[in-house]
């Protein structure tokens, strides 16, 4: 019958208050014994008072077992200290460190000695736990001892070993508390083989073991409150398969029920992905699996401990849950970059074709369909883009641009659909996400869409049909939701012509088509449109609104007669210039600072010449500007571009600016005499 805890609890008695702190923050040791060595244990103890709290068990084998249970369960003793074969049976049988009092051989010795000295002509057995000492049979003739040796397992076998060795003529018994008591009983004489330093290294060896042994405890009861705090599902399994430990959340992802074999559920239901990582041995990292009507994420990872496999430990995460916490991230964490500045508003002017170009992006930015910007280098592509993207529903997303002729052909891939670590030579540790993963859920747009190598189309072919991309050294796609603004100022269906563009690719990008005027088909906005690119700039120049109007009336020549080659972009370097170099402004070599004003085109017949600009070296005012004009051109030449970076001596940006362009179309010039 099955003994109450009340009972179990007479069976444990606590030190008295000299030696015992119930503070519950030191570790427990019970000291189990039966005998005499009780005794000598409870001489040691006080020394350690200040370190544990000790337990006396007045019991042994299957009853100090029962008796220890619940203390054990609670958490009250993290040690139990024993000797011989009571030890070795609570060690089978209990949950916690048992540490045995040693015998060693000078306690033996020690023994001997004693025995020979009290009773000198007196044959002497000697009692040990499961093995006999050859060494002191092959030195009994040299101590000139007669000395038998009896092992014992269980308490049966002790009293056995007395009763042979007293048939064969022992006189005194040397062995543990059991023996001695058994020798006693029949009228032998006894010592007690255990020594006070024997007891006192195991008192050494079960405290440090019960310090670490409740640091780990505590360790491990907080990492189980974190884990059942965890929305995550954990569950940790032993190298068979067995679970270890689980959290509420996997219960509640695998829908399992708690009130039946938790355990069994869990084997069941992950069995299989612990069977696939030990048969590839390969782990399971973020895959998509449904289980029980549910996707979840799952990762099946080893547990290695000193360089061995002991087990295995499974996460399951909710797709969804998953799939919400990547948009609040990606929205809060977005870097400023990746943010569209500019709105549809932002396009300033009201010329018929301007509004054309309104209507139909605010058209284009009701749908995710692909949109292609078509125009001259500095017609405002990307201003076009971002306000198509902040009308839409994604705004607020990421909005990544992308020049196609900015980079290499190795690079462009690399940026685009990112790579893992080790893809290449030169490949970021931990690998990098491309700009189509980092655009996910936002919109990418891609200027320049007509320099992009023709053996990189097909993959962004691909990523515009499947929705999804692939890393370098990557055998997994990874989904993306991207809405795609490409932009170019060539014409991509001669390109196609000339198979210098792949046609599926073309028709994929040509959805939606918005082609940007340049800046000389819509003259009636430069005013409007310089006042407002000034007007901008007139706090870092520290321009009045005086200077600004003296600034438009010194540029009004250009505004109606040159043919703006750069277009906005070369409006906003001439007006910085501007800006710089006030008009009016004596000393200054106006056709130097200004060559726009010498590029500017012939009037038409019969109009009105154009309002009075420098001229001439000395930059004097009030000749007509036609009269020492030549015709101008649409774009400059090649020439040109070797020409200005001669006189700037290879620089690119002054080049770039003494032409009005921009160095992407510097750079196109000189690397492609056709794109003239």
């Amino acid at each position: 019958m099955e003994r109450s805890n009340v009972e179990r609890r007479d069976a444990v008695s606590t030190f008295t208050s000299s030696f015992t702190n119930p503070d519950s923050g030191r570790p427990g040791v019970a000291l189990v014994s039966i005998s005499r060595l009780r005794s000598l244990c409870e001489t040691v103890a006080p020394r350690y008072a200040g370190r544990a709290k000790f337990f006396s068990v007045r019991e042994g084998y299957g009853a100090a077992v029962t008796a220890l249970q619940a203390y054990v369960e609670a958490g009250s003793v993290d040690v139990v200290l024993a000797a011989g074969s009571n030890g070795a049976y609570l060690r089978d049988h209990l949950n916690v460190p048992v540490v045995m009092v040693k015998v060693n051989g000078f306690d033996v010795l020690g023994a001997i000695t004693r025995a020979t000295t009290t009773w000198p002509n007196a044959q002497i057995g000697l009692v040990l736990h499961e093995t006999i000492s050859h060494e002191l049979s092959d030195l009994s003739a040299w101590l000139k001892v007669s000395l038998k040796q009896r092992a014992y397992r269980s308490i049966d076998e002790v009293r056995l070993a007395v009763d042979n060795l007293a048939a064969e003529g022992c006189g005194v018994i040397i062995g543990p508390g059991m023996a001695c008591d058994f020798a006693q009983q029949a009228g032998l004489a006894s010592v007690f083989l255990y020594s006070l330093g024997a007891v006192e290294e195991a008192f050494e060896r079960s405290v440090e073991l019960a310090r670490v042994s409740r640091q780990k405890e505590s360790k491990r009861v907080r990492l189980n409150t974190i884990v059942a705090h965890l929305r995550d599902g954990v569950a940790a399994f032993d190298e068979a398969g067995q679970v270890e430990a689980v959290n509420p959340a996997m219960l509640d992802l695998l829908g399992l029920d708690r009130e039946r074999d938790v355990a069994g559920q869990v084997e069941r239901a992950v069995g299989p992905l612990l069977r696939e990582t030990l048969e590839h041995d390969m782990p399971i990292e973020e895959r998509i699996e449904q289980i029980g009507g549910r996707a979840l994420i799952v990762n099946c990872l080893p547990i290695v401990e000193q360089g061995v496999r002991s087990g295995s430990v499974v996460t399951l995460q909710d797709a969804l849950v998953a799939q919400r916490i990547d948009r609040s991230l990606r929205t809060s964490q977005r870097p400023k970059h990746l943010v569209a500045r500019h709105r549809l508003d932002d396009l300033i002017g009201n010329s018929a074709a301007l509004e054309r170009v309104r209507r139909l992006a605010r058209a284009g930015a009701a749908h995710d369909a692909t949109v292609l910007l078509s125009g001259e280098s500095g017609t405002g592509k990307e201003l076009v883009a971002q306000g198509i993207h902040n009308a839409s529903s994604r705004r607020g997303n990421p909005f990544v641009a992308f020049n196609c002729a900015a980079l290499p052909e190795g690079l462009i891939e690399s940026e685009l659909f990112g790579h893992e670590e080790g893809a290449f030579t030169g490949a970021r540790r931990g690998g990098k996400p491309g700009l189509f993963e980092i655009a996910h859920t936002g919109t990418i747009f891609l200027d320049e869409i007509g320099e992009m190598p023709a053996a990189l189309q097909s993959r962004l072919l691909r990523v515009l049909q499947e929705r999804e991309v692939m890393k370098l050294g990557s055998g997994r796609a990874t989904p993306v939701d991207v809405r795609v603004i490409a932009a170019t100022h060539r014409d991509l269906h001669a390109l196609v012509e000339q198979g210098a563009f792949r046609a599926d690719l073309y028709f994929r990008l040509n959805l939606l088509q918005i082609e940007l005027p340049p800046l000389r088909e819509r003259r009636e906005d430069v005013p409007q449109l310089a006042r407002h690119l000034l007007s901008r700039s007139a706090l870092q120049y520290g321009l009045s609104e005086v200077a600004i109007e003296r600034v438009l009336a010194f540029l009004a020549p250009l505004f109606a007669h040159y043919a703006w080659p750069g277009n906005v972009r070369e409006l906003e370097n001439l007006l910085t210039r501007a800006a710089i170099y006030p008009g009016g402004e004596a000393g200054l070599d106006w056709q130097a600072v200004f060559p726009e004003f010498g590029r500017m085109e012939q009037r038409p017949a019969g109009g009105a010449s154009g309002a009075g600009g420098p001229s001439g070296a000395n930059g004097s005012s009030g000749s007509h500007a036609t009269a020492q004009t030549t015709p101008a051109r649409v774009s400059p030449t090649r020439e040109d571009v070797l020409h200005a970076l001669e006189k700037a001596g290879g620089n690119r940006a002054a080049a770039s600016r003494a032409l009005g362009i921009g160095r992407t179309t510097l750079w196109r010039l000189m690397k492609d005499p056709s794109s003239e």
